[in-house]
C-alpha cells in the first residue's frame, strides 16, 4: 500500500478531502447494500457503515446510499474496475475504482498517468508485486496495551501486527478482515484506516526529486477522482509528506 506517513498526516489528508471521501464511502455502501440492506445480516455493509461514521458522514447520506443499493431509490449501478501501471521512478501502482461509466473512468485514469509521468499497463503487470491483505491501523496511545491488542487481534483471526512509531498495523487474510475489524471495534478500538488493500511484497525507492514530485502529483490527482476508491503503491517513501 505504500507508506501513508504519520497518523497526523493521515488525519490531515482525510480532513482536507472529507467531502470527496463522503462520495467514495457512499459508493462503497451502495455496492455493499446489494447483498442486503440490513447491516445486522450483512457484515460487509456493517463495516462500510462503521467506516463512514468514523469520518462523520451524515446518517441521511448513509441511509440514501443503502436505499440506492437495495433498489429503493433510483440511481447509478456501480461496477468495480482495477488499473495497473507505473509512476515516475518505476513505482508500481494499482488503482481501485467504482464507476457507473467505464469509458469515462478508463479515459480519466489513462490521462492522469500520461500527464504525470506514469504509464498505464495491462492487467497483471504489477499486481504480482503485491499481496491482498486486510490492513487495520490503530493510533498508538498510552491507553492501549500492545500485548493486549495483539492478543485480541490474533484471537480474532489476524495474521500479524507491526508496531510503528505512532501506530499499530494489523494484517489479516482478506477473508478474516471483517471478523477482525468487528472484534476489535467491539473491544473499543478505533481505526485511523482500515481496508482490504494490496500490500507490496517488494518496494521501490525513487531517488530523483523530480520523479518524486511527479509521483506525488499523480497520486493526488488520482485520489481526487470520485470514481477512484483507493490507490496502492509499492513506494518505500512517504508520498503524503509535504
Amino acid at each position: 500500500m505504500g507508506r501513508h506517513g504519520t497518523i497526523a498526516g493521515r488525519k490531515a489528508a482525510q480532513d482536507s478531502k472529507r467531502a470527496a471521501m463522503f462520495t467514495k464511502y457512499a459508493k462503497a455502501i451502495t455496492v455493499a447494500a446489494k447483498d442486503g440492506g440490513d447491516p445486522e445480516y450483512n457484515a460487509g455493509l456493517r463495516v462500510a457503515i462503521e467506516k463512514a461514521k468514523a469520518i462523520s458522514m451524515p446518517n441521511d447520506n448513509i441511509q440514501r446510499a443503502i436505499k440506492k443499493g437495495t433498489g429503493e431509490l433510483g440511481g447509478a449501478s456501480y461496477e468495480e474496475l482495477s488499473f495497473e501501471g507505473y509512476g515516475a521512478g518505476g513505482v508500481a501502482i494499482i488503482v481501485d475504482c467504482l464507476t457507473d461509466n467505464n469509458n469515462r473512468t478508463t479515459s480519466a485514469v489513462r490521462s492522469t498517468f500520461d500527464k504525470h509521468g506514469g504509464n498505464l499497463g495491462t492487467p497483471g503487470c504489477v499486481s504480482y508485486m503485491f499481496s491482498r491483505k486486510g490492513v487495520l491501523i490503530i493510533e498508538k496511545t498510552d491507553e492501549i496495551d500492545e500485548d493486549v491488542l495483539m492478543e485480541a487481534a490474533l484471537e480474532a483471526g489476524a495474521e500479524d501486527m507491526i508496531t510503528e512509531e505512532d501506530s499499530f498495523t494489523i494484517y489479516t487474510d482478506p477473508s478474516a478482515y471483517t471478523d477482525v475489524y468487528q472484534a476489535l471495534a467491539a473491544a473499543g478500538y478505533a481505526f485511523v484506516e482500515s481496508d482490504v488493500e494490496f500490500v507490496p511484497s517488494m518496494e521501490s525507492t525513487p531517488t530523483d526529486e523530480h520523479d518524486i514530485k511527479k509521483l506525488k502529483k499523480l497520486i493526488e490527482v488520482l485520489e481526487d477522482n470520485d470514481d477512484v476508491q483507493k490507490v496502492h503503491t509499492n513506494c518505500a517513501i512517504d508520498l503524503y509528506e509535504d
